[in-house]
Protein backbone atom coordinates (compact mmCIF):
# COMPACT_ATOMS: atom_id res chain seq x y z
CA UNK A 1 0.00 0.00 0.00
CA UNK A 2 0.95 3.44 -0.64
CA UNK A 3 1.35 6.04 2.24
CA UNK A 4 -0.28 8.99 0.80
CA UNK A 5 -1.08 11.36 3.83
CA UNK A 6 -0.65 11.93 7.86
CA UNK A 7 -3.65 12.72 10.29
CA UNK A 8 -3.15 15.94 12.44
CA UNK A 9 -4.88 17.56 15.29
CA UNK A 10 -5.95 21.37 13.96
CA UNK A 11 -4.52 23.94 16.78
CA UNK A 12 -6.58 24.55 20.19
CA UNK A 13 -7.26 28.07 18.34
CA UNK A 14 -8.70 26.95 15.76
CA UNK A 15 -10.98 24.11 17.10
CA UNK A 16 -11.82 26.44 19.97
CA UNK A 17 -13.38 28.95 17.24
CA UNK A 18 -15.66 26.04 15.75
CA UNK A 19 -16.58 23.84 18.66
CA UNK A 20 -20.05 24.40 19.95
CA UNK A 21 -19.38 21.75 22.71
CA UNK A 22 -19.70 23.22 26.28
CA UNK A 23 -15.80 21.81 27.70
CA UNK A 24 -13.98 22.52 24.71
CA UNK A 25 -10.54 22.18 26.50
CA UNK A 26 -11.28 18.63 27.77
CA UNK A 27 -12.80 18.20 24.48
CA UNK A 28 -9.83 18.92 22.49
CA UNK A 29 -7.43 16.96 24.51
CA UNK A 30 -9.77 13.87 23.67
CA UNK A 31 -9.63 14.04 20.18
CA UNK A 32 -9.32 10.50 18.36
CA UNK A 33 -7.51 11.13 14.57
CA UNK A 34 -9.12 8.85 11.78
CA UNK A 35 -8.08 5.10 12.28
CA UNK A 36 -8.73 1.95 9.99
CA UNK A 37 -10.51 -1.05 11.93
CA UNK A 38 -9.15 -3.56 9.81
CA UNK A 39 -6.33 -3.97 7.72
CA UNK A 40 -8.50 -4.46 5.29
CA UNK A 41 -10.93 -1.49 5.87
CA UNK A 42 -9.97 1.17 2.57
CA UNK A 43 -12.06 4.00 5.24
CA UNK A 44 -10.83 6.05 7.74
CA UNK A 45 -13.09 6.26 10.95
CA UNK A 46 -13.89 9.76 11.87
CA UNK A 47 -14.87 9.79 15.50
CA UNK A 48 -17.03 12.54 17.21
CA UNK A 49 -15.07 14.45 19.27
CA UNK A 50 -17.97 15.26 21.24
CA UNK A 51 -21.60 13.43 22.13
CA UNK A 52 -24.13 14.71 19.32
CA UNK A 53 -27.72 14.07 18.70
CA UNK A 54 -29.64 14.50 15.14
CA UNK A 55 -33.38 14.45 15.19
CA UNK A 56 -34.92 13.21 11.53
CA UNK A 57 -35.06 16.12 9.66
CA UNK A 58 -32.39 17.82 11.20
CA UNK A 59 -28.60 18.70 10.14
CA UNK A 60 -26.24 19.15 12.10
CA UNK A 61 -21.71 20.78 11.68
CA UNK A 62 -19.06 18.77 13.60
CA UNK A 63 -15.90 20.33 14.27
CA UNK A 64 -13.32 17.46 13.82
CA UNK A 65 -10.68 18.72 15.37
CA UNK A 66 -8.50 16.62 12.40
CA UNK A 67 -6.62 17.89 9.36
CA UNK A 68 -4.94 15.71 6.71
CA UNK A 69 -1.68 16.50 4.92
CA UNK A 70 -2.05 14.54 1.82
CA UNK A 71 0.23 14.24 -0.95
CA UNK A 72 -0.28 16.08 -4.11
CA UNK A 73 -2.67 13.77 -6.70
CA UNK A 74 -4.52 12.44 -4.18
CA UNK A 75 -7.87 13.54 -2.08
CA UNK A 76 -9.92 12.67 0.62
CA UNK A 77 -13.12 11.54 0.51
CA UNK A 78 -15.54 12.05 3.24
CA UNK A 79 -18.84 9.55 3.39
CA UNK A 80 -21.10 8.53 6.59
CA UNK A 81 -20.47 5.40 7.91
CA UNK A 82 -22.15 2.44 6.26
CA UNK A 83 -24.13 1.12 8.93
CA UNK A 84 -25.75 4.91 10.22
CA UNK A 85 -26.09 5.48 6.54
CA UNK A 86 -28.26 2.27 6.80
CA UNK A 87 -30.30 2.34 10.05
CA UNK A 88 -30.39 6.30 10.20
CA UNK A 89 -30.34 7.03 6.21
CA UNK A 90 -27.61 9.60 7.75
CA UNK A 91 -25.90 11.35 5.06
CA UNK A 92 -23.89 14.25 4.34
CA UNK A 93 -25.43 17.65 3.42
CA UNK A 94 -22.73 17.65 0.47
CA UNK A 95 -23.08 14.18 -0.69
CA UNK A 96 -19.44 13.19 -0.47
CA UNK A 97 -17.01 15.46 1.33
CA UNK A 98 -13.58 16.40 -0.57
CA UNK A 99 -10.61 17.10 1.11
CA UNK A 100 -7.98 18.66 -1.59
CA UNK A 101 -4.28 18.07 -1.17
CA UNK A 102 -3.84 22.00 -0.64
CA UNK A 103 -6.95 22.11 2.20
CA UNK A 104 -4.30 21.71 4.84
CA UNK A 105 -2.75 25.10 3.88
CA UNK A 106 -5.52 26.38 4.23
CA UNK A 107 -6.17 29.39 6.59
CA UNK A 108 -8.59 28.04 8.52
CA UNK A 109 -5.40 25.25 9.37
CA UNK A 110 -7.40 22.52 6.73
CA UNK A 111 -9.39 22.02 9.97
CA UNK A 112 -12.09 19.26 8.20
CA UNK A 113 -16.06 19.64 8.96
CA UNK A 114 -18.19 17.07 8.60
CA UNK A 115 -22.21 18.28 8.12
CA UNK A 116 -24.60 15.47 8.61
CA UNK A 117 -28.44 15.26 7.64
CA UNK A 118 -30.95 12.83 9.21
CA UNK A 119 -33.10 11.51 6.66
CA UNK A 120 -34.48 8.78 8.76
CA UNK A 121 -37.51 8.66 10.23
CA UNK A 122 -35.42 8.25 14.28
CA UNK A 123 -33.13 10.55 16.24
CA UNK A 124 -29.83 9.46 16.30
CA UNK A 125 -27.37 9.27 18.99
CA UNK A 126 -23.68 9.38 18.78
CA UNK A 127 -21.38 9.31 21.57
CA UNK A 128 -18.35 11.02 21.99
CA UNK A 129 -15.67 8.87 20.56
CA UNK A 130 -17.68 6.74 18.57
CA UNK A 131 -17.24 6.50 14.66
CA UNK A 132 -19.79 7.92 12.76
CA UNK A 133 -17.83 9.23 9.44
CA UNK A 134 -15.38 7.43 6.88
CA UNK A 135 -12.97 9.40 4.96
CA UNK A 136 -11.07 7.23 2.11
CA UNK A 137 -7.92 8.74 0.03
CA UNK A 138 -8.42 8.56 -3.44
CA UNK A 139 -5.99 9.08 -6.57
CA UNK A 140 -7.15 11.59 -9.48
CA UNK A 141 -6.14 12.56 -12.39
CA UNK A 142 -5.97 15.98 -14.63
CA UNK A 143 -6.31 17.37 -18.22
CA UNK A 144 -3.60 16.94 -20.35
CA UNK A 145 -4.17 21.18 -21.05
CA UNK A 146 -4.74 21.58 -17.62
CA UNK A 147 -2.57 25.49 -16.71
CA UNK A 148 -3.80 25.75 -13.13
CA UNK A 149 -1.46 27.98 -11.05
CA UNK A 150 -3.58 29.26 -8.66
CA UNK A 151 -2.95 29.15 -5.01
CA UNK A 152 -6.03 28.49 -2.22
CA UNK A 153 -6.17 30.72 0.61
CA UNK A 154 -9.01 30.02 2.45
CA UNK A 155 -11.62 27.09 3.82
CA UNK A 156 -14.80 26.16 2.99
CA UNK A 157 -15.81 27.08 -0.44
CA UNK A 158 -12.40 29.04 -0.98
CA UNK A 159 -11.79 27.44 -4.55
CA UNK A 160 -14.57 29.09 -6.12
CA UNK A 161 -14.21 32.49 -4.63
CA UNK A 162 -12.79 34.84 -7.26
Amino acid sequence: MQRVARFEKVSFAEFAANCSAPDVDGVYGDIRLPERATSGSAGYDFYAPYGFSIAPGEELRIATGVRAEISEGWVLAIFPRSGLGFKYRLMLNNTVGVIDSDYYRSDNEGHIHIKLYNGGGKRLEVASGEAFAQGIFLPFGITSDDSVTAIRNGGFGSTTKK
